[in-house]
């Protein structure tokens, strides 16, 4: 995800990587000590949306992401959009995102994206319906599901961890060019991947 107005030039992309993370757990803890929000992790996602009245899955990622691999009937609507504007505070902004996050993670400068919660009432109109959330990591689920509930979804859930936890057997339906666990790796990183994949030193 884009860091936006948050983009620290003091940061390293590993040293941002992590507060990223930091970040995401304790908004995850946040989100899922919410009554109305459980976390099921990839291991058992499929049987939580396969059994009659079960969840459908929104993934919430950008297009760039979700174009590199994604479920064959999921929901999209960012809750990230490519932040457009061409003000000089906003190109700063960019510059510095590109070099201390976009060039290694391949990530574009992103802002919240203003038509999310009415992308979702026009693909779920009933607030009843099961819905379970996934991005990347699941930073920006949290950041969805926190959307969903204030608007008055009822049965939400994180898919915990986000994609990058899935294993090749969680799924069904997986299509694009990689797997689900890396679509979210860009840029530099991307490179370094598949340097590491035809080695086998990572699956």
């Amino acid at each position: 995800m884009g860091l936006g107005a948050g983009a620290l030039p003091s940061l390293s992309p590993s040293s941002t990587r992590a507060a990223a993370r930091g970040a995401q757990g304790q908004l995850e803890r946040q989100i899922v000590g919410s009554r109305a929000v459980v976390a099921i992790p990839a291991k058992d996602a499929a049987a939580a949306m396969r059994h009659r009245g079960g969840y459908r899955l929104l993934d919430v990622r950008p297009p760039w992401e979700r174009e590199r691999a994604w479920l064959r009937g999921s929901l999209h609507v960012p809750v990230y959009v490519e932040d457009d504007q061409m003000d000089p505070l906003t190109l700063l902004k960019k510059w510095i995102h590109f070099g201390y996050i976009g060039l290694w993670t391949g990530q574009r400068f992103t802002a919240l994206n203003p038509r999310f919660l009415r992308e979702v009432e026009s693909l779920v109109p009933a607030k009843d319906d099961k819905l379970l959330v996934a991005c990347g990591e699941g930073l920006r689920s949290a950041v969805a599901l926190r959307k969903l509930a204030e608007d008055g979804y009822e049965n939400l859930a994180l898919l915990a961890g986000g994609f990058s936890r899935a294993g090749e057997e969680d799924f069904d339906g997986v299509e694009g060019s990689t797997k689900l666990r890396y679509a979210t790796v860009g840029g530099v990183s991307y490179y370094f991947l598949q340097l590491l994949l035809l080695l086998k030193v990572v699956s």
